[in-house]
């Protein structure tokens, strides 16, 4: 199910903050988070954001085509590393 038109979309708080600091600031910094549900809004873009994927953690840049997008989406969590050699039922 989809979030509500009448609510904003979701941002981590902390992140929104952090966000907001630079921009008055008008600088550029790496932000960490672990907030991959956070929606991507038009005043991160230009920002460098670590994404934790669960196992490292992955630079991501964020550009204009990727507002309105999660911040989950681009960081993938599986790896796929191929069928089994000796799997009889992939066959079939």
């Amino acid at each position: 199910m989809t979030r509500s038109l009448k609510k904003n979309p979701f941002v981590a708080n902390f992140l929104l903050r952090k966000i907001n600091k630079l921009n008055t600031k008008a600088e550029k910094e790496i932000i960490v988070t672990r907030a991959r549900t956070s929606t991507i809004i038009p005043t991160m873009i230009g920002h460098t954001i670590v994404i934790h994927n669960g196992k490292e953690d992955l630079l991501i840049y964020i550009t204009d085509r990727m507002v309105n997008h999660k911040l989950g989406e681009f960081s993938p969590t599986l790896n796929f590393r191929g069928h089994a050699k000796n799997d009889n039922k992939s066959r079939r």
